[in-house]
């Protein structure tokens, strides 16, 4: 990825409409031929769980990700879960992991916490081929999850890292952002059978933003069918349906939406911030300017103007 796509990326994860950022529980690999140094990744999608297991294996992560991997090799070893057992498997590092984590998979081969993992010792091994197997392994097993994401990332390591995240032309309830992953969508209004295209809209936002893709995809399209005049609902279809895989499937959607709302910058907005995912940084200037043009006071045009001041200090350097 170019300096200015890196720029703009991270510009699209700090100014998303009260956005709360995903925490990578142990990061995740970039795909490169060259064999990693030190211990691989462990990932273990947390972000909708705050049971007490919950808070165990967080520790265990944590303390894997700084290096102290016997004690969270113990951690580990006091809980019965799937989770539990390959996290203990990643903490034995390399004595065994992967040999573990291959029975596992063989045991759960529709669990993508096992073949993303999985993905990450074989690659740390040398075995990159067997690791894309598994990451590939990975999206197909649990498509609507964080895993399915991370493995979209090191199975496209020239994009920017997860999902472009559909911006609301409207701030989110304070009450909803300002709480954990987990409970914003318990917390927002649910949407009415008739109407309700912005609780929906919000919803599909919230499913985003805790890695649930698939289900934005969904609720982001019941939010169109609500409201087949409201650009905003209809953009925010067209993005839901992104992925680093196909594209197109969302392009195809945002174009007849540029032409049929040609004064909307919400759709010159999200032109702009799909192209960046696909590397088309130059089209995406041209979108973005056309979306600050189009609304320059609106919340979508301060936007646009804020990726555009980004873009243009990655290109000074």
């Amino acid at each position: 990825m170019t300096a200015i796509a890196a720029a703009a990326a991270a510009a699209a994860a700090a100014v998303a409409v009260g956005a709360a950022v995903l925490q990578d529980r142990g990061g995740a690999a970039t795909a490169t031929t060259a064999r990693p140094s030190g211990a691989p990744p462990l990932l273990l999608d947390l972000t909708l769980r705050a049971d007490r297991e919950a808070r165990a294996l967080d520790r265990g992560v944590r303390l894997y990700g700084e290096g102290r991997r016997e004690e969270a090799r113990r951690v580990f070893a006091d809980l019965r879960s799937l989770d539990a057992r390959v996290g203990e498997a990643m903490a034995r590092w390399p004595a065994g992991t992967t040999g573990v984590l291959v029975r596992l998979s063989r045991a759960h081969p529709r669990r993508a916490v096992v073949r993303l993992n999985l993905g990450f010792a074989f690659f740390w091994t040398g075995r990159s081929d067997a690791a894309v197997v598994e990451w590939r392994a990975a999206r197909r097993a649990e498509p609507d999850s964080l895993y399915a994401i991370r493995a979209d990332d090191l199975l496209h390591p020239d994009s920017p890292r997860g999902i472009p995240l559909f911006v609301p032309a409207f701030e989110p309830p304070r009450a909803v952002t300002a709480l954990a992953p987990h409970s914003q969508l318990r917390a927002l209004p649910a949407p009415a059978p008739r109407g309700g295209v912005r609780e929906t809209v919000l919803s599909g936002v919230a499913l985003q933003r805790v890695a649930r893709r698939r289900s934005a995809e969904g609720v982001f399209a019941a939010a169109a069918a609500l409201a087949p005049r409201d650009a905003q609902a209809q953009v925010a279809a067209a993005v839901g349906r992104f992925t680093k895989e196909r594209p197109e499937r969302a392009f195809s959607k945002l174009g007849p939406l540029a032409r049929r709302f040609p004064r909307a910058p919400t759709v010159r907005f999200h032109l702009g911030l799909l192209l960046i995912w696909i590397g088309e940084v130059e089209q995406a200037e041209r979108q973005l300017a056309r979306a600050r043009a189009l609304g320059p006071r609106t919340p979508i045009g301060r936007q646009a103007a804020r990726f555009l001041a980004g873009l243009e200090r990655a290109r000074e350097r």
